[in-house]
Parts: structure tokens; sequence; C-alpha cells
């Protein structure tokens, strides 16, 4: 098996190497990145990256306890 891969690479890089080269760049191009450690990675930090952030809430007067604005100082005074 091995032998034959070898005889239709040799016969293919000596009929049309270019056709060869854009071949191996195509294959590579689709193989490396499944190879990749920064895929597994990347995963992680998909799966752990949140869709949704939470957001503000305001006041709209009938909420007495939440701060009309989020750095408005809230709790006990250090003073």
């Amino acid at each position: 098996m091995e032998g034959r891969l070898g005889w239709s690479l040799k016969e293919a890089w000596a009929k049309e190497p270019v056709l060869t080269v854009s071949f191996t760049i195509r294959t590579m191009a689709l193989l490396l990145p499944l190879l990749s450690s920064y895929t597994k990675y990347t995963s992680m930090i998909n799966q752990a990256t949140p869709y949704n952030y939470p957001v503000p809430v305001r006041d709209d007067g009938n909420m007495s306890d939440i701060t009309s604005h989020p750095q408005d100082p809230q709790g006990p005074s250090l003073q």
C-alpha cells in the first residue's frame, strides 16, 4: 500500500507538479487545524463564554431595593 502511494505521488509529481502542490496545500489546510493544539483550547473557551451577559437593572421608581444607577453607593456607609 505504501509503495503504491509513493509511486503514485512520484508519478503525479513528474507529470503535473502544480496540481500535486495545490492538492498537498489543500490537504494540509484541511487537516492541520484539526490536529492543532489550539483547537482544544478554542472549543474550551467557546463553551465557557456565556451567550447572554447580565445587564444592570435601572430603577423606574417602583423598586426600593435597586439603586437608580449601578455606581450609586449602597449599603452602610464607612464614615
